[in-house]
């Protein structure tokens, strides 16, 4: 039986923060050996941002921050917790959530970070969901912020020509009168961990397999079997969570995937069966920004897809651990 629709949170704002530098496919050709044909046709990516030395995920999540407190008309000190969603802080302690809450005079707040990768910022909906209903808090914060061109190896075409920097920052607020999530599902699978990942130099030993890349504190990826994990677990968190929700795939308004690849955004959409203009896409202009790509689609996606109070938006993500995670909105 489907759950009984849920009640008492929305949206109230958002923001977003994108490097002013853009690293297009032609300034590719000059690093690796590639083209911007051979790029587009693989992933759909016609250019990324690239964070300056001071525009560190710190920086970039308060600016983001800054943007959707303004929108939700709230002040720093009205949130009752500051979640972060980043692979790439500024150091692992201070946490990303303690130096952005500093930065915004959140003085008492609670703040922590979320590290589930690229499925990162769908977690910190769903932990926030929980104080919200329960009453335990009235205002939160999210932020999904990144500078992963400081984790790639720019010499390894495979992976270079993916990623990118931005950061992006929603307000949950309590509101009775609003369903907000209506169901979410979210999982991880521990044993595929080799798959994807980052390595710790400063731990114990070094990334092996699958083939490291030259230097051993960047992103290793095992791309072919990568798609096909994230195009299948995505799909299926999807399907579980319309379920929860007893809603039909074809009553959804927009679908917003983490904007990996868009040949596993299309093959996605083709499993689901799910109409390609109602899929969301900015993978073109920004890569791969981790845990900073669905807020900023959450972002554009209102005023691009002409999004109506009261549609319904399915957010789908994937990312290392190997982690996934999908929530049904009301808009």
């Amino acid at each position: 039986m489907p759950s009984q629709p849920k009640s008492g949170l929305q949206i109230t704002g958002t923001g977003i923060y994108l490097p002013s530098h853009v690293l297009t496919n032609q300034d590719l050709e000059k690093l690796v050996d590639t083209s911007d044909e051979w790029i587009f046709s693989r992933t759909g990516i016609r250019e990324r941002r690239i964070a300056s030395e001071t525009e560190t995920s710190t920086w970039m999540g308060v600016q983001a921050a800054q943007q959707a407190l303004t929108q939700a008309k709230i002040q720093a000190a009205d949130l009752d917790l500051i979640l972060v969603a980043t692979v790439t802080p500024d150091s692992f302690f201070p946490s990303a959530a303690c130096r952005i809450s500093a930065e915004l005079g959140a003085t008492g707040c609670p703040a922590f970070d979320l590290q589930a990768a690229c499925s990162g910022f769908v977690y910190g909906m769903i932990v926030a969901e929980q104080f919200l209903r329960t009453g335990a808090a009235r205002n939160v914060l999210i932020v999904g912020t990144e500078r992963l061109s400081s984790v790639v190896d720019w010499r390894d075409r495979n992976t270079c020509v993916l990623f990118g920097d931005g950061a992006g920052a929603i307000v949950l607020r309590q509101n009775e009168a609003s369903r907000g999530i209506l169901a979410f599902d979210w999982g991880a699978d521990g044993a595929s961990a080799d798959l994807l990942h980052l390595h710790n130099p400063q731990s114990r030993g070094l990334a092996t397999k699958p083939p490291a890349p030259l230097a051993p504190d960047c992103i290793v990826m095992a791309g072919k079997e990568i798609f096909k994990q994230a195009v299948n677990a995505m799909a299926d968190s999807a399907l579980r969570t319309l379920q929860k929700a007893g809603v039909n795939l074809s009553d959804v308004r927009c679908v917003i995937s983490h904007q990996a690849n868009i040949r596993i955004i299309d093959a996605l959409v083709d499993k689901l069966k799910f109409p390609r203009e109602r899929c969301f896409v900015n993978v073109h202009k920004y890569g791969n920004m981790s845990a900073a790509c669905i807020p900023v689609a959450l972002h554009e996606a209102g005023p691009e897809m002409k999004l109506q109070k009261g549609d319904k938006v399915l957010l789908v993500a994937f990312g290392g651990g190997l982690t996934w995670a999908s929530a049904l909105l009301e808009w």
